[in-house]
């Protein structure tokens, strides 16, 4: 504000009129403070900036000295600090002349310059925290809700800085900008009225866009032109979505309006965020400014002014020729007028200047104090002070703190700025277009790194207009769990399609970039969004195939068990001891044996079991096929012996008989122990072969001496089959040959298919194979050697006789 009679009232930010109040209210109650400054009296002098370069270099100049750079002739109004300005151009225009003179500078409501060099002057103060924190929490607010598609709207060029700075901070966190517009700086309010088009333009491209979020960035006449804008565009009936948007506003703007936009729609900002100043009830304010009177002045030459601006009246004697709704009276109270004009509630930069009076005054009274003759320059008062220069209250500035009537600490930190942080409030409208802002959230700058944003979504309220609430500003639907994101070629890295997941692989989250396999002991859900625990499986006596295998193995074992019991008890018949009756028993015990090997196949695999498995397997099919074998080479050795003159009848025997089973055995005994010794068989788990199940079974270690141990049972498989082919015509009462060359027929056929049905089968499934590969080939020799004898013993005893096989023979 300013106390030159051609002030133009028309043309006054009213609301900013509780900075000069905040300021006359600092100053009355250290005046009043007998511990603070005795004997010396606080003034000042209020300029104004008028929005323009000129009138703040020349208000600048006036600070110092009169109207003649570096003359003095008030001695009684002597200079120790200047206060201002509330945007950043006319602080860094302010500085520009009080650096000169080292004339310590408060700012009370712009930030720290861009350049490093001036943001370290040693005439700068900041009663703002760093615009950094600002900064921080731009981003992190976006991140909060997830708003990745958002435009930016900024001003002059600070703005541009704004823009510059904030770009890169946004990318690094994955948010895209849709648009960014800068509005042209203005420097007379008179210049408003020339960007019609510009503003429509600016305003059609932000309702365009599906951004939801617009951020914007300026100070005071950013707020005026953002306000003309947004009314203008809704003159123009500019082409808007159903949904309105979301503005988030930064500390410098202040929903303020001139006398002209008082009574536009705030509809609009229904529900905006704002970063604002941080402030605190000022004990006292509120009623000093109920006691505002235009007529008991009291020195105030703005009161007459400002009352008739935002009431519409006039005073008595006026020279304004402006229509009025009629006579000022003063009894007009002012926490009537609508919030565009006035709030009766402390703002931040209000706060600010409060903080600054206070901090002035504080190192004036501890540069007194640091004085040895403190009694005689407080008796001296004035002239005393005149001994001081305005560099001189640099050390006590920067080191000043004291509790303000608030209960909060105010101090500068190392670059000189008090770190106070942001308030984040919510803007809520109301049909008279008053409105309130709720703070609902907080950017600290002395809470832990990792905290330094909170906010308080339960207080919140939105835009009467959103769909869904908080609203969604993305550039397209997030991607599903189960898919993965897709670039689009020449958009923004926030703008991607969606692709599923490959096969084996699962997203769990929303816009995954890739998506990610499941541990081995998991498997992908059919919607690919999360993994499933396999399920551990083998083939045990619980499940279905497990169980008839092992009812099939039993009922063999008994079966063989009843068939030896049939021999032994018919044991000195001729039909058993025609065929070498030892060898017969060892037979059938290694067939009931064999019959039995399946149940440690069915059995949960462990070392033990693993290591018994083959083994058992292999030496036991090894004596059962060396008695085959042994069986047929005695049977024609016996009708060789039989020929006159033959040498062979020394050979015939049990001798022959045994050396054969225990040789055969014993090689094959050779072979196991290779493989326990080198690679042996172990438990393992397949995850691979079935996708749900985890199938854990026995790792058969070497696979060559698994084969070197059914190949050499194969050999004699094939060796026993040719003899007993070619025994097959020799008499047949006592010879066994063709049944045996039928069961070694179909022994090779059993195993000879196992091989590529085995390879062929996965996970518990090739244990089964094995299992019904021992079984059916272990019944074929039995059915095929003994059924015939049994029907004999058991149905035909008659033909059992030395009689009977003579008479066949």
């Amino acid at each position: 504000m300013s106390s030159r009679q051609d002030f133009v009232p028309e043309s006054v930010v009213a609301r900013n009129y509780q900075h000069i109040l905040a300021l006359v209210f600092a100053v009355k109650e250290i005046n009043e403070n007998p511990k603070i400054l005795p004997n010396i009296t606080l003034g000042f002098h209020i300029y104004d900036s008028y929005f323009s370069e000129r009138m703040t270099y020349r208000a600048a100049l006036n600070l110092p000295s009169t109207l003649v750079p570096n003359y003095k002739c008030h001695t009684q109004k002597y200079l120790m600090t200047a206060i201002g300005g509330l945007d950043f151009d006319t602080s860094l225009q302010m500085a520009d002349i009080l650096d000169i003179y080292k004339i310590p500078q408060l700012t009370y409501g712009s930030f720290a310059p861009e350049d490093a060099d001036q943001s370290q002057s040693a005439s700068f103060y900041r009663m703002v925290s760093n615009e950094a924190h600002q900064y921080t929490g731009i981003v992190e607010l976006l991140l909060h809700f997830g708003w990745t598609w958002v435009g930016l709207l900024a001003s002059g060029d600070s703005g541009e800085r704004f823009i510059q700075t904030l770009k890169p901070l946004l990318y690094q966190k994955g948010i895209c900008l849709a648009f960014s517009e800068t509005t042209l700086k203005t420097t007379y309010l008179a210049e408003y009225y020339v960007m019609y088009f510009h503003w429509v333009q600016i305003y059609q491209a932000i309702m365009e866009s599906k951004a939801k979020v617009v951020v914007v960035y300026g100070g005071t006449r950013s707020m005026l032109a953002l306000r003309s804008m947004v009314a203008l565009g809704l003159l123009e009936n500019v082409t808007k979505t159903s949904e309105g948007k979301l503005w988030i506003l930064t500390a410098q703007l202040d929903f303020a309006a001139l006398t002209y936009q008082m009574s536009w729609d705030m509809q609009v900002f229904h529900g905006s965020l704002s970063f604002t100043v941080h402030s605190n009830v000022v004990q006292g304010f509120k009623a000093f400014l109920q006691a505002q009177n235009p007529f008991e002045e009291d020195g105030n030459g703005f009161v007459k002014q400002f009352w008739a601006q935002v009431f519409l009246c006039l005073f008595p004697n006026s020279n304004t020729q402006e229509q009025a709704s009629g006579t000022c009276t003063g009894e007009e109270k002012l926490e009537d007028l609508p919030s565009p004009a006035f709030v009766m509630s402390i703002t931040g930069h209000s706060y600010n200047l409060y903080n600054a009076v206070y901090a002035t005054a504080h190192a004036l009274h501890a540069m007194f104090l640091s004085r040895t003759k403190y009694r005689a320059a407080v008796e001296g008062g004035m002239q005393e002070l005149q001994k001081f220069q305005p560099w001189q209250l640099h050390p006590f500035l920067r080191t000043v703190s004291f509790n303000n009537s608030a209960g909060e600490t105010v101090s500068f930190g190392e670059s000189w700025e008090v770190e106070a942080g942001f308030d984040i409030t919510n803007m809520v409208t109301f049909p008279n277009n008053s409105f309130v802002r709720v703070k609902v959230g907080r950017v600290d700058v002395e809470a832990t790194p990792d905290q330094p944003f909170t906010l308080d979504d339960n207080r919140m309220v939105w835009h009467r207009s959103f769909h869904q609430v908080p609203p969604i500003s993305v550039c397209n639907p997030n991607c599903p769990p189960g898919s993965r994101k897709e670039k689009k070629e020449g958009e923004p890295f926030c703008c991607y399609g969606c692709a599923p997941c490959p096969q084996g692989k699962i997203s769990s989250q929303k816009d995954m970039v890739d998506c990610a396999a499941c541990p081995k002991d998991h498997y992908p859900h059919r919607d690919q969004s999360q993994c499933i625990p396999k399920t551990i499986s083998f083939l045990s006596f619980k499940e279905p195939l497990g169980m008839s295998l092992a009812l099939f193995a039993l009922s063999l074992s008994l079966l063989t068990v009843v068939v030896l019991a049939i021999f032994i008890k018919h044991q000195d018949t001729p039909i058993v001891r025609a065929n070498n009756r030892d060898l017969t028993y060892t037979l059938l015990t290694s067939l009931l044996l064999c019959f039995l090997c399946p149940l440690i196949f069915l059995s949960p695999p462990e070392r033990v079991s693993c290591l018994l498995r083959q083994m058992a397997f292999g030496l036991v099919f090894t004596v059962t096929v060396s008695c085959i074998l042994a069986k047929t080479i005695t049977v024609v050795l016996a009708f060789v012996a039989t020929k006159p003159g033959s040498r062979m009848r020394k050979w015939v025997g049990k001798r022959l008989a045994s050396s054969i089973v225990i040789s055969c055995s014993l090689i094959q005994l050779g072979i196991c122990t290779v493989w326990l010794g080198t690679s042996p068989p172990f438990p393992d788990s397949d995850m691979h072969s079935v996708m749900r199940e985890i199938i854990l079974g026995c790792n058969e270690g070497s696979v060559a001496l698994f084969y070197c141990v059914l190949g050499y049972m194969g050999f004699l498989a094939i060796v026993s089959f040719v003899v007993a082919f070619f025994a097959r015509k020799l008499p047949e009462s006592f010879n066994e040959a063709k049944f045996i060359t039928f069961s070694m027929f179909l022994f090779c056929s059993v195993w000879i298919s196992f091989v590529p049905v085995y390879l062929s089968t996965k996970g518990k499934y090739m244990v089964a194979v094995e299992i019904f590969s021992i079984l059916a080939s272990s019944a074929g020799l039995m059915g095929s050697i003994f059924a015939p004898k049994c029907y004999i013993i058991v149905l035909r005893p008659d033909l059992n006789s030395k009689e009977q096989l003579i008479k066949r023979k």
